[in-house]
């Protein structure tokens, strides 16, 4: 349906998203859950130390500066050629490339669909569209479901390693004029027959998933979990501070609604120890 993202457009989302991440081994990283490697960064084949630290800084400076996909190859040469990844194994760098910027891309660009969520009401998936594009990413390209519908917890991008899918906001307005149908069923794990990119023949019947490790909303997850490190801070805080700290972040809809229940608890909590039961 677009054409591929370009990622010259660097979100404060993004970069708050990649500052976070912890470098470690692969061998300790895959042991992670899936939700907690959001939080952490390793590379097949490079143990931590300087290499790792290289590759890291050159995501870090493509999703500051919006860097091209050259441009962080000429930062990681060195690597590049000695580990081989080169000729056949050159699918190495890509997807080290773009499966961690479109990561911190969507991730950032979650924070902004839930900041407009009064304006965008509804989303639209997008996939690339071209013989690249993964069958089931391929049936999920243009429906549109409610910004707030569950079917977004499991295929709200990226989908699988090198994904380049992403999710586009949309006022009642563009959804009227454009005759678009808003879906309210979930259609994960349902059966269809998908059509080859490069023949555009059906293939054999299969699960709507995404691939394996990427069935959640990396930015819900993310921002869930950074939303419940500052509430935990703020009851370190001075009164007055924690105060204006929470005003500062309250435009964060999902830290909003967090702050809320945590708050409904406590104070559910204090009415049950001052009752005596």
């Amino acid at each position: 349906m677009a054409i591929d993202q370009s990622y010259t457009l660097p979100m404060e989302g993004a970069q708050s998203f990649w500052q976070d991440k912890i470098q470690m081994g692969a061998g300790q990283f895959a042991k992670l859950a899936d939700e907690a490697k959001l939080r952490a960064f390793a590379v097949s084949g490079i143990a931590k130390g300087d290499e790792l630290n290289t590759v890291f800084t050159a995501l870090q400076k493509a999703i500051d500066r919006g860097d091209s996909f050259g441009k962080f190859k000429k930062e990681c040469a060195g690597i590049i050629e000695r580990r081989g990844w080169t000729g056949k194994r050159s699918w190495r760098v890509d997807n080290i490339y773009r499966t961690n910027i479109q990561t911190a891309y969507n991730v950032g660009r979650y924070k902004q669909l839930q900041e407009e969520a009064s304006v965008f009401p509804y989303w639209q998936y997008d996939a690339v569209n071209d013989r690249r594009t993964r069958p089931t990413h391929l049936a999920m390209d243009g429906r549109v479901w409610p910004a707030d519908h569950p079917v977004w917890n499991t295929w709200y991008p990226p989908n699988g390693y090198r994904c380049r899918c992403s999710v586009i906001g949309l006022t009642k307005g563009q959804v009227e004029r454009r005759k678009l149908e808003v879906e309210e069923e979930d259609i994960t794990n349902r059966l269809i027959e998908p059509i080859d990119t490069t023949t555009g023949n059906k293939v054999a019947a299969r699960q709507m998933l995404p691939d394996i490790g990427f069935e959640h909303n990396p930015g819900k997850v993310y921002w869930e979990q950074f939303a419940q490190v500052v509430i935990n801070r703020l009851k370190t805080y001075p009164e007055a501070l924690a105060a204006m700290v929470e005003k500062d972040l309250s435009e964060v809809e999902e830290l909003q609604k967090t702050v809320k229940a945590q708050k409904a608890a406590e104070s559910a909590s204090k009415k049950d120890t001052s009752s005596g039961t």
